[in-house]
């Protein structure tokens, strides 16, 4: 009797035992899993970023190779200006001699002179007209610009190539269109990132200054986290 005793308190003891080890060893099993989520959270995210910065190169890479291309061909525009100047002088100067010369030999023809003077004298405008042509350069927006970069999604290389292409208030990310938004989309290299982000949601409560709403619909708006 009292070895089946002895041996049922053994197996008793045994079944603690093996149950205390095993919630321990399930208990690290859990927080092992955890760390691994955690750390495949952490390596999507670091994705995503990685994504983002090489369109963000991207975007300046083609914004360099437009402006080496516009400042080369800069000089050849300012050469062509400077050579179609000089040949509109003889032009000017050689038609006042061909009205004096045909003055001379009819002076019954007096009372016509002042229609050929003046048809003569007609092209003298065009020089005047052809000065405003100079002063084609788009015109800089007017108004005070705002700080593009409270928009979640607009970082600093982001809201330069927005003012390159003249975007520099709320009210005009607000106003844009479905031809503009693809339009900005190929400027930046983006895919949907634009109504992903809400760019023209928020926009349009900053241009509003609803910052109330805007700061209850996007609170990590100008956080570490905003682009």
């Amino acid at each position: 009797m009292s070895t089946f005793f002895y041996i049922l308190l053994a197996f008793i003891v045994g079944v603690l035992v093996g149950w205390f080890i095993w919630g321990r060893l399930r208990g690290e099993l859990d927080s092992l899993r955890g760390d691994l989520d955690r750390t495949r959270s952490e390596r999507d995210r670091l994705r995503a970023d990685t994504d983002r910065l090489k369109g963000e190169l991207d975007a300046c890479g083609r914004a360099r190779a437009d402006l080496e291309s516009k400042l080369r061909a800069t000089p050849a525009g300012a050469g062509t200006s400077k050579a179609t100047a000089p040949a509109s002088a003889p032009l000017m100067s050689t038609s006042p001699p061909a009205t004096s010369t045909a003055a001379k030999p009819a002076p019954k023809a007096a009372a016509k002179k002042p229609a050929s003077a003046k048809t003569a004298a007609a092209p003298k405008p065009a020089a005047k007209t052809a000065a405003p042509k100079k002063a084609a350069a788009p015109k800089a927006v007017s108004g005070k610009a705002d700080n593009l970069r409270r928009l979640i999604g607009i970082g600093p290389v982001n809201e330069r190539l927005l003012k390159g292409q003249g975007v520099t208030t709320y009210a005009q990310i607000a106003a844009w269109t479905e031809a503009d938004v693809k339009r900005i989309e190929e400027v930046l290299n983006f895919d949907g990132r634009i109504a992903r982000e809400k760019w023209i949601q928020q926009a349009k409560l900053l241009a509003a200054g609803n910052e109330t709403e805007f700061a209850r619909q996007f609170p990590t708006a100008g956080t570490a986290s905003n682009t």
